[in-house]
């Protein structure tokens, strides 16, 4: 499947390099909706509340209401992800709240799934430098995805895992380690950061994740029609 993303910093569409530096303003949440209509799912980051500075809360739960929508940034508690699925988001993506020092945090998670769901919960395993990065990408924990990520399946029933070094770049995605994270988990995946070509996007979908986009899209790199005729012929 393909995915467009719409990330939100103070009250606006965004995007972002790794994760620091913004590179430009889409349109509204409403104007985004209507050009991604074509595709089932919309991701929708709160990058302000995964920063701790504030809170895009009405727009999400506003862009939640009218469309499928897996919705993460910032979910720290249970009460977080509970607002989140009442508000209509599909799945609820959980990365720094759901991850300990040594892997999964389980008591957070055997609480998130209690409130939403096990197959409503998105772990996020993004990583940079070969190591998942939390608190916003600031901060860098010893843990590598594929050492991991298995041990997250109980609580989830998919991940988010955003190669974060190539993030807003559109200098290609490594294709090798989404194929590693795909022989580590039977849970479904989606890829993210720096996948810029179409080639690229069937390469992931062939190897059976999902794919994220947002840079490449915002910037007209990658087509809408071409990438919504991709997805007609390979939804998978």
């Amino acid at each position: 499947m393909i995915i467009p993303c719409i990330d939100l910093m103070g009250g606006k569409v965004v995007q972002l390099v790794r994760g620091r530096d913004k590179a430009l303003e889409g349109g509204s949440p409403e104007e985004m909706l209507r050009l991604f209509s074509e595709f089932p799912v919309i991701q929708v980051i709160d990058l302000d509340q995964a920063l701790g500075r504030g809170s895009n809360l009405e727009i999400v739960q506003r862009v939640a209401g009218q469309a499928r929508t897996w919705v993460g940034g910032g979910v720290r508690t249970v009460d977080d992800a509970r607002r989140l699925a009442r508000s209509g988001a599909e799945r609820v993506i959980v990365g720094t709240a759901a991850i300990g020092p040594d892997g999964p945090d389980t008591r957070f998670l055997e609480r998130l799934r209690g409130a939403v769901g096990r197959d409503n919960v998105t772990v996020a395993l993004d990583s940079m430098n070969g190591r998942i990065v939390v608190k916003g990408w600031r901060e860098s924990t010893s843990l590598t995805a594929e050492e991991v990520i298995a041990r997250f399946e109980p609580h989830c029933g998919a991940f988010l895992c955003t190669y974060v070094d190539n993030e807003g770049t559109m200098q290609g995605t490594d294709l090798a380690w989404y194929r590693r994270l795909r022989a580590a988990t039977s849970r479904e995946i989606t890829a993210a950061g720096g996948i810029a070509s179409l080639e690229e996007v069937g390469e992931l979908l062939e190897t059976g994740v999902h794919v994220a986009l947002g840079m490449a899209v915002y910037t007209g790199r990658l087509d809408l029609a071409d990438l919504a005729e991709l997805h007609r012929r390979r939804p998978s």
